[in-house]
């Protein structure tokens, strides 16, 4: 019985020396929540709001201008003066038709006389036919310079009319490309209006770029100014060659809608994209290589620890990977040390990444 005794205290002081192993040690890791990309961006571009239609208008008649009365940026209604000629030269053909007017309605008036005269003596039978023949020439002859006489002094009028420069529909002033006092020739570009109502935006393409671009291509436009203003546009028209010197060439984009912060004039960043067969995309840190194969470590949210789970890829960069196979759009992976990881392992997940 008192050996039974010594060899069970021997087993309890055994025991009680022996240490129970430290349990295993949570690492915190990074992680990022899978999300199915389907969309892929082609390029980012700056550009700028542009109205689509613009008018290149100058005088009818040649001149000095006299005074140029909006700036550039003014909205001018229907009918708004933009500027005007020195009118003298106009004034002086007006006078000078006019004259020409008095001149042949006095002739017209002794043609007429003329022509009652001798139709008076052919009747009395004292007057010769070939006398009230000439007389009556001279006045279809007399009527018909007093038409020509009254249709100069019309184009007279119109061209005094024409020293001024007014709109013919609503616009925005965006260009002048002449100033008070210079010389200016019939039809010369003086000015340049912009239609208000409809907007697109407009960028410069590389001209690789554009031979590439899917018919289905999406254009997200947003103000640079403020990002949040945003909207979608897709391609109006392309420049067919490209700009010798940059090798771009520019397309015009329809927008979907026109936000009140898309004015004529701001400044856009333009980003395409195309829709594509759903697919993951993780950063490269999350890729652990293994005896050959690709591997992730997915994170169990209810026990919070990982496992690994092999992968198969698509593509990879010097930053990311694209994966075919593995993983699911909503899970959550390591995306940062899975070199040190083990399987069952329990991790704390950055609360500043939560994504």
């Amino acid at each position: 019985m008192k050996r039974l005794l010594l060899v069970f205290a021997g087993v309890m002081l055994v025991a009680c020396s022996e240490k129970e192993p430290p349990p295993e040690p949570v690492r915190p890791v990074l992680s990022i929540k899978v999300q199915a990309l389907d969309e892929e961006t082609l390029g980012r571009f700056a550009g700028s709001i542009q109205a689509r239609y613009e008018t290149n208008v100058g005088f009818r008649v040649p001149g000095r201008i006299a005074s140029r009365n909006v700036d550039v940026g003014a909205e001018v209604e229907k009918g708004a003066l933009l500027a005007t000629l020195d009118p003298t030269d106009q004034q002086n053909q007006l006078r000078s038709a006019e004259g020409d007017l008095a001149k042949v309605q006095a002739q017209l008036i002794n043609a007429q006389a003329n022509a009652r005269r001798q139709q008076e003596l052919f009747d009395r039978g004292v007057g010769a036919q070939a006398q009230l023949d000439i007389a009556q020439t001279d006045l279809k002859t007399t009527q018909a310079s007093l038409d020509q006489a009254k249709a100069a002094v019309d184009q007279a009028r119109d061209q005094l009319g024409y020293v001024e420069l007014r709109t013919d529909h609503k616009a925005i002033v965006t260009a002048w490309n002449a100033e008070a006092g210079q010389v200016v020739t019939a039809g010369q570009q003086v000015v340049t209006l912009a239609q208000p109502d409809i907007k697109e935006a407009v960028i410069d393409l590389p001209d690789t770029l554009v031979d590439q671009l899917p018919t289905d291509v999406v254009f997200q436009v947003a103000v640079q100014l403020d990002p949040s203003i945003t909207t979608t546009a897709i391609v109006r028209e392309i420049e067919p060659q490209a700009q010798s010197a940059t090798r771009t060439r520019r397309a015009r984009l329809t927008l979907t809608d026109t936000p009140p912060g898309f004015r004529l004039g701001t400044a856009i960043s333009v980003t395409l994209s195309s829709a594509i067969k759903p697919r993951i995309e993780l950063p490269l840190t999350a890729l652990q290589e293994v005896d050959g194969k690709s591997r992730i470590w997915v994170i169990d949210p209810q026990n919070q620890t990982v496992s690994p789970r092999d992968i198969s890829l698509i593509s990879r960069t010097d930053t990311t990977m694209v994966l075919a196979s593995g993983v699911k759009s909503g899970e959550r992976v390591v995306s940062a040390g899975v070199n040190s990881l083990k399987p069952g392992q329990k991790v704390k997940i950055d609360e500043d990444n939560p994504q």
